[in-house]
């Protein structure tokens, strides 16, 4: 199905710029990923992302998988809650110090319970205690209805959009039949 999807491009340019959200009623502990481990980052790309038409990744087999995640440049850190995986994102440091957001979303059961603006606090933070010059992120119409004002409300200010057609499949993908996303905010 052929669809037009607008693709929004946000950056901070200094550390000082950004809004901290509150903390979550349930906290999470952040812990990185130091391993790199393509079956863990696929399930979380697959787990986060099914609901917003991520698929690009999935046609990757084992040897692109480590070879994406086993490098300096990147890092994976997964939020937890009672042990159990909430939400991750994945940043990458590129050419004059510049860190993307590369992937950021929370797992469907732990939608809607304020984990989204806390999680991405985290991850500007840590993008600069890399040493970032600038800290960037795009979103797009097919991601959370809520992403880009999350994006926004952290600090991060639009510097392009952009509009073109994609392919994509028919519906999301389900991690299993009947798991779409419930939420009501949603």
């Amino acid at each position: 199905m052929l669809q037009q999807v607008i693709t929004t491009y946000l950056q901070m340019t200094d550390r000082t710029e950004l809004q901290p959200a509150r903390s979550p009623a349930t906290p999470f502990h952040l812990v990185r990923v130091e391993i790199p481990c393509p079956e863990f980052n696929r399930f979380l790309y697959i787990a986060v992302g099914t609901n917003w038409f991520w698929y690009t990744r999935l046609s990757w087999d084992y040897d692109k998988w480590l070879a994406y995640l086993n490098r300096p440049q990147l890092e994976t850190w997964v939020a937890y809650i009672s042990g159990t995986p909430a939400g991750y994102f994945e940043l990458e440091m590129q050419k004059q110090n510049d860190v993307e957001i590369a992937y950021f979303g929370i797992l469907p059961g732990f939608l809607g319970k304020g984990l989204g603006g806390a999680l991405l606090t985290s991850a500007i933070t840590r993008a600069w205690d890399m040493g970032a010059n600038r800290v960037w992120v795009h979103t797009c119409t097919l991601d959370h209805p809520h992403a880009l004002q999350n994006y926004q409300a952290r600090g991060f200010r639009i510097y392009r959009t952009e509009e073109k057609p994609e392919d994509l499949p028919d519906q999301a993908l389900e991690l299993w039949p009947g798991a779409r996303v419930q939420d009501k905010n949603v």
